[in-house]
């Protein structure tokens, strides 16, 4: 990481997630330097494949399933809401990805001498990928619902009285209109609802120049963020089958490795929670929120399956940060008043009986 000119620290992973995981590293060092100690054992868990997977991670918790087991388990990878409110995530979404190529002719051809006669995988591609939704934003999957929980109105409530502002949010990158459900509200699309979401997209000829070709492969990558008791490789199941029955004659299809997690919902009910959510309230000066985020953090579902224990999602980025873009940035203001939270943190935790 490197600190230019300006309160920002830029670098790949200043936010996401080197520098998030440091304010609670030097919150601890600055304790046990003013105190001698911290006042309960506490055990750092590093693990940097997130990004590819996680291969090796389920393998290792589970063989180590004594050694990691705690009352209170802490993740440094999220933000504050709407770039101001402090926050501790209690929903995370799950997430499925799904790779399909789909075949044609053994070659590419040209389209003024087979256009019309040949099978066209770059449209059958098309025909899938328009066939995922209908008119109203909804994922057109078979049983792809199965498990979705309606929000419970009091969670409802505490959403709305956030005042997310999502034509700001929409502004800030170009656009104007809300996608996706036309029934449902932003935030609850945002954190409690499923989605299916078309990355990329690859066929023909598509370099500087022209080429009249009809070509012989077309593939895509899809991602499906999945929530409450949603089963991934049954939705997995139901899309390939849902694939394999749109593909034309004279075309097959195959699929690549599919890579998926299930979602994660944290039950606030303990004092462990309230403690730290009044902890971080107190330096920020605002009531921090307990909110939905609608990305995924596999690991937390792990350490819930594994140990039994519901984490606590607490971080500081900002919704500008830029993570896994150029420029990558993490404001020291973020750094220095989320070391300050931490310490709070683990002062609160000192007051409970059973930590």
């Amino acid at each position: 990481m490197k600190i230019l000119h300006g309160p920002v620290i830029r670098g790949r992973g200043s936010s996401d997630d080197k520098g998030q995981l440091m304010t609670f590293v030097e919150a601890c060092r600055a304790w046990v330097s003013e105190n001698g100690s911290l006042p309960f054992k506490v055990s750092f868990f590093f693990e940097g494949e997130e990004e590819s997977g996680s291969p090796s991670l389920i393998p290792f918790m589970e063989k180590h399933k004594k050694e990691i087991s705690s009352d209170i388990v802490l993740i440094c990878d999220t933000g504050l809401f709407d770039n101001k409110v402090p926050a501790i995530v209690t929903r995370l979404r799950g997430i499925l990805k799904e790779e399909i190529e789909i075949t044609g002719p053994d070659k590419d051809l040209h389209s003024g001498l087979y256009g019309g006669v040949a099978a066209n995988p770059a449209k059958a591609l098309v025909n899938v990928l328009s066939a995922l939704h209908d008119k109203n934003g909804a994922v057109t999957i078979p049983n792809f619902y199965d498990g979705v929980e309606e929000l419970p109105q009091n969670i409802k409530n505490q959403w709305r009285s956030l005042k997310f502002n999502h034509n700001h949010f929409l502004n800030e990158v170009g656009l104007l209109t809300p996608a996706g459900e036309s029934d449902r509200s932003a935030l609850e699309k945002l954190w409690s609802r499923p989605t299916c979401e078309i990355n990329g997209m690859k066929s023909g000829y598509i370099d500087e120049g022209f080429k009249t070709v009809l070509p012989s492969q077309a593939s895509a990558k899809i991602s499906f963020r999945l929530v409450s008791n949603q089963d991934p490789i049954k939705i997995s199941n139901s899309f390939r089958e849902m694939v394999k029955s749109l593909i034309p004659p004279d075309c097959k299809v195959s699929f690549g490795n599919r890579d998926a997690s299930k979602a994660s919902q944290m039950n606030t009910s303990s004092p462990e929670f309230e403690k730290a959510r009044q902890a971080i309230s107190q330096e920020w000066d605002i009531e921090a929120a307990f909110i939905g985020s609608g990305g995924s953090i596999p690991i937390a579902g792990y350490f819930q399956e594994i140990t039994g224990v519901d984490p606590m999602l607490i971080g500081f980025s900002k919704d500008d940060d830029q993570i896994h873009s150029p420029n990558e940035k993490y404001d020291l203001e973020s750094f220095r008043k989320g070391i300050r939270s931490w310490a709070r943190v683990i002062n609160s935790f000192s007051e409970l009986q059973n930590v």
